[in-house]
Parts: C-alpha cells; sequence; structure tokens
C-alpha cells in the first residue's frame, strides 16, 4: 500500500491498549471480533461509523499501555488504513508495523487535523494531506524495509515472503 485516503476520527493524549480493545474481549484472537469492539469505551459509535480505508488521528502516546498485539490488529480489522499521531508508545509502534498497520509520527498534523477531515498520506514520501483544509504536513516516511513488511501485511508475511523468494 503506498497511500491511504480516508475520514479522520480523531483523539486526545495517551489513548491506551485498553481504550482501543478493552480487557473483556482478550479471550479471542479474530480480527473480525476484535473489530467489532474497536474503541468502544472511548467512542462508542466508532465501529458504526468506520470505513474501509478511514484514518485515526490522536496526540500523545497513542497506544500506551499493555504489550498487546491486539489492540493495532483491532485497528486495522476495523477498517483502519493508517494512524497518524504526534508520538506512540514503542510497543505500539512494534506491535503495528509488526501485523501491518500504517502508522506516521507528525505532531504538526496531529494537532491541526480535525475530526472528519478528509485526509491523504503517501507513505512513500511521509506528506499527510488534509484534503479538507488543504494543508500539508511532512510526517516521518517509512523506511524500505518498514514499507515491504506493511505491504506484505505484516512482519511474519514478509518473513514468509523472502524465505521463499530465495532472497
Amino acid at each position: 500500500m503506498k497511500a491511504a485516503h480516508g475520514l479522520v476520527f480523531k483523539y486526545g493524549d495517551n489513548v491506551d491498549t485498553d481504550v482501543i480493545i478493552p480487557a473483556r474481549y482478550l479471550n479471542s484472537s479474530d480480527p473480525k471480533e476484535l473489530a467489532a469492539h474497536c474503541m468502544e469505551d472511548i467512542d462508542r459509535d466508532f465501529v458504526k461509523n468506520v470505513h474501509e480505508g478511514d484514518i485515526i488521528v490522536a496526540d500523545k502516546n497513542f497506544g500506551c499501555g499493555s504489550s498487546r498485539e491486539h489492540a493495532p490488529l483491532a485497528i486495522k480489522a476495523a477498517g483502519v488504513s493508517c494512524v497518524i499521531a504526534e508520538t506512540f508508545a514503542r510497543i505500539f509502534f512494534r506491535n503495528a508495523i509488526n501485523i501491518g498497520l500504517p502508522i506516521i509520527e507528525c505532531p504538526q498534523a496531529a494537532a491541526a487535523i480535525a475530526a472528519s477531515d478528509r485526509v491523504t498520506v503517501d507513505f512513500e514520501s511521509g506528506v499527510i494531506t488534509d484534503e479538507t483544509t488543504g494543508q500539508s504536513f511532512q510526517g516521518q516516511a517509512f523506511p524500505p524495509f518498514m514499507q515491504k513488511i506493511i505491504d506484505c501485511g505484516g512482519l511474519v508475511n514478509y518473513i514468509n515472503s523472502e524465505a521463499f523468494s530465495g532472497n
């Protein structure tokens, strides 16, 4: 995936993994089941309103809390194409890349983009464009190896594709 385009769902600081996918649903690792409960403790209408390709924008420390991969998996399975934040919790950052969920740190975009704006993200250049306001922001582009992991749908798929490609 070279770009994302979608409607923005906006959140503040310290959105933790227990809010992204409440612990009461962690008895399942089925992406569809997790997606059905994504963000419900912070935004009851998220699952009803999110569409394939939509984008989450948040402030500081998105994905803090536990180290579970369920959180980025729930977001990805809900149809979110990208998460933009001022900063990410490091374990969430790694887990997101591991499961193939594109994330971009960009403090300026996180501050300026509003809920319901339409946004486009070019993953190769890191340029984030708010189509609603016409503003553009330079986010942190993915290094080529991380882009390959995301394009493959996650680290396991990437490793399998590399192992069978003879590289």
